[in-house]
């Protein structure tokens, strides 16, 4: 481990430099063209070998997925462990000042996932500068679109490009502002939830406001509609089973005096456990209907099935959370409890042993670091890039034997 701190250390500056050009240039789900195109460039001058185009929508589309091998040559091995970052930023206005904020109005890297890919690109071209010193092969998995169905993890998965070498598990990390940089934090088994989407349109029959007799207000049915969705599910709920549903968004697109024929509703659904989750993907669409029929209206429910729980391997995980605290001592390394957040990262936890951990990133002394995920204020204090790069990358060589 004593050779990590060094080759991490060295590469940090463009570790910033990198996360800072990414900052100023996001790009959502599925349209990372320039993201992917910069980390390509980087890889190859460094003479890592690199297979983009890789995750697609469509069968014609070009994928903005890329996948690269980072070989150790101290001796022969056939043994491969996987390192995943995510690419995508979301569709957030930036409030903050720094001096690499979004150039992409509207458009921001507020989930850290700029900080994700640029502790990859330290931690596999820091291994290839090295790649006398170890042997075996580590697999650096740049993904797209984890902020959109059908996730950029499924897709990888489902194209086969993690069978060739196929790795013996996958690691995954996640920037957090609630732990301190210098903070890292695990939890072995079930870590975050599964979710879903789900999209009503409660249907009606609009008209003037001062003529109720001659309407079916499907502002009435929504409103009554969403606490019995709320009361049927909890009722079904075991005790102590974690649970969540959840509407964001809803549009009644009339006017004061105005009733609409439509009101459309957004909402998701997490879970933890997928007896209860089909359960109430049964549930949900008859009390719809239901309270929809009992009013004379109707309600079209579409439920978009999301990603599952994300399953971090007990021994995996053990073995890694051992590693961070040789890295960064026992005081500073965290058990997590359970996260009712989503993460595509698990669909790779469903085909091979994973574990997905939190790098701490918040700094009371620094603007920013301590605002939450997905706010327009989002910062990381970036010296825990050195961290988060140093652990992926003594994660894989640990795993590896190196």
């Amino acid at each position: 481990m004593s050779r990590i701190p060094d080759a991490i250390a060295a590469i940090h500056p463009r570790m910033v430099e990198w996360r800072r050009h990414l900052h100023r240039h996001p790009e959502l789900s599925f349209n990372e063209h320039g993201t992917v195109a910069f980390v390509a460039d980087l890889l190859k001058k460094e003479g890592i070998e690199v297979r983009d185009g890789v995750a697609k929508l469509t069968p014609d589309s070009k994928g903005t997925g890329l996948i690269a091998m980072v070989r150790g040559t101290k001796s022969a091995s056939q043994k491969c462990i996987a390192l995943r970052a995510d690419l995508d930023a979301l569709p957030i206005a930036e409030t903050g000042k720094p001096d690499y904020c979004s150039m992409n109005p509207g458009v921001m890297h507020a989930c850290g996932h700029d900080a994700h890919t640029a502790m990859l690109l330290g931690a596999g071209i820091a291994l290839h500068r090295m790649r006398k010193e170890w042997s075996g092969n580590v697999m650096l998995v740049f993904q797209p679109g984890e902020e959109k169905e059908p996730g950029g993890a499924s897709l990888l998965v489902k194209e086969g490009v993690l069978t060739d070498p196929k790795p013996q598990g996958i690691i995954g990390q996640h920037v957090t502002p609630e732990l301190s940089v210098g903070k890292l934090g695990f939890r072995s088994g079930p870590f975050m939830a599964a979710a879903d989407e789900i999209y009503l349109n409660v249907k009606g029959r609009g008209g003037h406001a001062a003529q109720r007799d001659q309407l079916v207000d499907p502002i009435l049915i929504a409103a009554a509609l969403l606490p019995r969705l709320y009361e049927e599910a909890r009722a079904i709920v075991p005790k102590g089973e974690p649970m969540v549903i959840s509407f964001g968004k809803l549009i009644a697109n009339g006017a004061t005096n105005i009733v609409p024929d439509v009101v459309t509703i957004d909402g998701t659904l997490r879970t933890f456990n997928e007896d209860l989750r089909e359960r109430l993907h049964q549930l949900l669409p008859r009390v719809a209907a239901e309270v929809s029929r009992g009013m004379n209206g109707e309600c079209e429910f579409r439920l978009v099935k999301g990603s599952p729980v994300v399953k971090n391997d007990p021994e995996l995980t053990a073995r890694l959370r051992a590693v961070a605290v040789d890295l960064v001592g026992a005081d500073n390394v965290v058990d997590m409890d359970i996260r009712m957040g989503a993460e595509d990262f698990a669909y790779y936890t469903h085909v091979m042993p994973g574990c997905f951990y939190r790098l701490g990133t918040g700094n009371a002394n620094k603007p920013g670091t301590q605002s939450g995920l997905h706010t327009a204020a989002f910062d990381i204090d970036e010296e825990a890039l050195i961290i988060g790069a140093g652990m992926m990358m003594a994660g894989a060589l640990s795993e590896l034997g190196a």
